[in-house]
């Protein structure tokens, strides 16, 4: 049986994994008979969001690797305690938590760090030749991963794909139930909610990535 790590960045489209990406991937890694375990970076969330406002929450604090466990029913582990050897295959739903509290592009464009651990664990897998999948707004990290010319896509936002190929990365227009995959470098993209007016669109793009990683273990 193949087993896949997925990596959350918390509990909530505005502020960590977006909920709807991370079911899906959960559901169609089952679908396809495949082991998965959970990982969250353990460490504070950047800041909370109330999702009826969109405000942030002033003097709330949150905790990545907790809030995440609300996805995950409880079964999930410390990012720190992800060794690649036993895992085939590393995905990751998007949402913002993925670009603030797994990496800085949120807040800092495309002069943006991914969170060390977080870089330290893709780099491993990618060094290894084990397939990545990266959904939604998560391909921004694919440049500072898998250095210079990897294809990935967000779909066709435009502020977002100038700044992916300012950081050396090229970036592929893409419809929100489809996928670009970079053969080299074994990535599955898809645009997942950064397109997706409903729960389907989102679940036909995830559905084609989870396919396309396992078939590249």
């Amino acid at each position: 049986m193949k087993r896949v790590a997925v990596i959350l960045s918390g509990c909530g489209v505005f502020d960590g994994a977006e909920i709807h990406e991370s079911v899906l991937t959960l559901l169609h890694l089952d679908k396809a008979n495949v082991h998965y375990q959970c990982f969250a970076p353990d460490m504070p969330q950047q800041h909370v969001i109330n999702h009826v406002t969109g405000e942030v929450v002033e003097g709330e604090t949150r905790h990545v690797l907790v809030e995440a466990a609300r996805i995950a029913r409880g079964e999930i582990k410390s990012l720190s305690e992800l060794r690649e050897d036993d895992f085939d295959a590393l995905i990751f739903p998007g949402g913002f938590g993925a670009a603030k509290n797994l990496c800085s592009f949120a807040f800092d464009g495309q002069t943006m760090q991914i969170q060390p651990d977080v870089l330290a664990v893709c780099q491993r897998f990618a060094k290894a030749t084990k397939p990545i999948g990266l959904i939604c707004i998560a391909p921004v990290m694919a440049a500072k991963i898998f250095g210079e010319s990897v294809k990935c896509t967000i779909g066709h936002d435009q502020a977002t794909a100038d700044a992916i190929n300012a950081m050396g990365a090229q970036h592929v227009s893409c419809k929100v139930n489809d996928i670009v995959i970079d053969e080299q470098h074994k990535l599955v993209t898809t645009p997942a909610y950064m397109l997706a007016q409903r729960i389907g669109e989102a679940s036909a793009g995830i559905e084609k990535l989870v396919s396309a990683v396992l078939e590249r273990c």
